[in-house]
């Protein structure tokens, strides 16, 4: 009798260059769940079929990073947002620029399809959320309410509301056909990173930078649970399709909670670090993540998941679970959506853009055809996915093969360990240099041979380390037996030194933790500063910025000089705490200079005013200083520069 083989609940599918540069967003076509679309700081958006290593189709067009892409129901259509502001839109299956929308500020954070018309909305650091009509290639409306970044944005299933969420720690509803905001969902404690509706009742859920999941009520307008205690920040969420339960991308591991009440089904550990979007095909879950110029996509087996019934105990985590619960049938559904059979009609014009509107449609879609192409890399497969055979059947079908479940890995013997397997053979495919399409080969500047002008926070190697560095040459296989002892020789050459540096910074922490405990933090910061160690004064602004009460005016004389210092370091974790702590002080105290330097003098001797004066005026000389730096690394690509860009919307008033 066969022995029957075990499968595994979650596995990596492969993993592809996606771009020539970083990428800085993706999306996963919902639909199918075997479409990516992937935007670069190359100013790209490159699409590939889930499992296949070549790029199918290449779209140009872009002056600068895309930031945000995503596809509509069908997969026809696929729109992406620039750092510069502009949206593309292309037609896939016609494979070709079909329209070009200006109008932001800023760079594009969020966008989506409406689920029936030909319309987008779009979110930017601008603060604006902008509902556009693709076939009149103009503005409908333009939503006003945020005092952040929109960070994302989701149609309801009925097409009526549009739900955004911000940097500024709250959801907001509008209203499409009344062109208003209903309701106003406040209660996280950081930046909201996703919202998503329930695919049935009148729920909204919406994910958190403070580790938290909110269930909202848009009957009620209320919360109707809070899930805390996630193991990050929350990037993607997703509902299954019956709207049984919802499924959270958490660092390295998938989790199932319901909400009334709220409770952890299961917990399913995934090696993929910090997903980017999710989608379900075939009772399996697609989840894809990305680092640098590489994409990952991966699998979850859900019927193996438990999806509802008791809660799962927590393998990540040693907290209690929480209390054993059931749904209770008897409770009933919220409200249903009302889904149109036919497309939706065009919402209430409130303000129209007389200049789109007055624009020749020929002339400047010519322009369009010009500088925007979709090249073609593999026309096999761009043939099979986006061209349909008849009018009324689309490929790739809607009931595709589910991807295989590799064995768990106690199943396999070491010796067929050591081999690789037919299927990984599939997955994997030897790079072929003639095969690859020409985004991934050529760059517009050559390759760095030195080291970094920036150093990542997160890298698998040591910056200027090569192992060949530290073993002597073997000229003869004699000599192979001392390769060992050489080598530690080599490596204990360096190992005082580092002793000394480790134990010289273990002593400055010291010092500073010492004043620390007085309870006086400006002291503390002083100290810090006086021993001239930018890595002492990273580590003290790290725990200061997770506190925002800790921050005084006299504070800020002291942490500005140092904060320039770090935006202008070499090392990315250095330059990311500079930006967050110059971010709170523009929050927190930039009204509050500008206010008091613009007042009349007083009337008398006032001995505290004047200090405050001093302070402010000694602060917004600093920031002046900043904003000169601030505004030449604005035009920088990925992350950082969208980190200084925000930073320059915020010390606008300077000016």
């Amino acid at each position: 009798m066969a022995t029957p083989v075990v499968t595994k609940t979650a596995w990596k599918l492969q993993e592809i260059v996606a771009h020539a540069s970083n990428v800085s967003s993706l999306v996963l076509g919902k639909a199918s769940g075997r479409l990516l679309a992937t935007g670069g700081d190359d100013c790209r958006v490159n699409l590939w079929s889930i499992n296949k290593p070549n790029c199918i189709m290449s779209l140009t067009g872009h002056t600068s990073p895309v930031e945000s892409v995503r596809l509509n129901t069908p997969e026809e259509l696929i729109v992406a947002g620039s750092q510069s502001g502009s949206i593309r839109v292309w037609d896939l299956e016609a494979a070709k620029i079909l329209r070009t929308l200006m109008g932001h500020k800023a760079n594009i954070c969020s966008l989506d399809f409406h689920p029936y018309g030909e319309f987008v909305a779009s979110g930017s650091q601008d603060t604006n959320i902008k509902l556009w009509d693709i076939r009149r290639k103009g503005c409908v409306f333009r939503y006003r309410g945020h005092s952040q970044a929109v960070r994302c944005l989701r149609f309801s299933p009925d097409g009526k509301w549009l739900a955004s969420a911000a940097d500024d720690h709250t959801v907001k509803l509008w209203d499409l056909t009344a062109g208003k905001m209903m309701s106003e969902f406040p209660g996280h404690t950081g930046p909201v990173n996703v919202v998503e509706f329930h695919p049935n009742e009148y729920l909204l859920a919406s994910g958190s930078s403070d580790r938290t999941i909110r269930f909202w009520d848009l009957e009620k307008f209320q919360v109707v649970s809070c899930i805390e205690g996630e193991p990050g920040p929350v990037r993607s969420v997703l509902f299954n399709p019956d709207g049984c339960c919802l499924y959270s991308g958490c660092q390295d591991s998938l989790r199932v909670y319901g909400w009334e009440p709220e409770r952890c089904f299961d917990v399913v550990l995934v090696n993929w670090g910090k997903v980017a979007d999710l989608a379900i095909c075939n009772d399996q879950l697609i989840g894809v993540a990305f680092s640098q110029s590489n994409v990952s996509s991966y699998v979850v087996d859900l019927t193996r998941v438990t999806r509802t019934g008791t809660v799962a105990q927590d393998p990540v985590q040693d907290s209690q679970p929480l209390a054993q619960q059931s749904p209770n049938p008897s409770v009933p559904l919220r409200r249903i959506y009302e889904r149109p059979s036919t497309t939706c009609s065009k919402p209430q014009r409130v303000k129209r853009n007389s200049e789109s509107e007055r624009r020749s449609p020929s002339s400047e879609d010519d322009r369009d055809e010009r500088e925007s192409r979709a090249e073609i890399q593999n026309a096999e497969e761009y043939t099979e996915i986006f061209q349909p055979k008849n009018s009324i059947s689309r490929t790739p079908p809607r009931r595709s093969e589910p991807f295989p479940a590799p064995p768990e890995d106690d199943t396999i013997t070491a010796k067929e360990a050591a081999k690789p397997s037919a299927a990984m053979d599939v997955q994997f495919p030897a790079p072929n240099p003639e095969a690859l399409p020409q985004p991934l080969v050529t760059t517009s500047t050559p390759a760095p041979k030195g080291d970094p002008a920036i150093i990542p926070a997160t890298r698998n190697e040591p910056i200027g380390l090569k192992a060949s560095d530290f073993l002597p040459a073997v000229k003869v296989p004699q000599q192979a037996e001392l390769v060992d002892e050489d080598a530690m020789s080599q490596i204990r050459k360096g190992h005082d030194t580092m002793c000394v540096v480790l134990t010289s910074r273990h002593k400055n922490l010291d010092t500073v933790r010492a004043v620390w405990t007085t309870g006086d933090v400006k002291t503390s910061v002083d100290s810090a500063v006086a021993i001239s160690d930018l890595s002492v004064v990273v580590d003290l602004l790290n725990i200061l910025n997770q506190k925002a009460s800790l921050w005084k005016l006299d504070l800020c004389t002291t942490v500005l000089p140092q904060i320039e210092k770090l935006l202008q370091s070499k090392y990315e974790s250095y330059v990311q705490t500079g930006c967050t702590s110059l971010k709170l002080i523009l929050q927190r105290f930039l009204p509050l200079i500008t206010d008091i330097l613009a007042a009349p003098p007083s009337v008398g001797v006032d001995i505290s005013r004047e200090e405050r004066l001093h302070k402010c005026r000694l602060c917004y000389k600093q920031l002046k200083s900043i904003s000169g730096l601030v505004k030449s690394k604005s035009g920088l690509s990925g992350r950082h520069g969208s980190a200084f860009r925000e930073l320059h919307l915020l010390m606008a008033s300077l000016d």
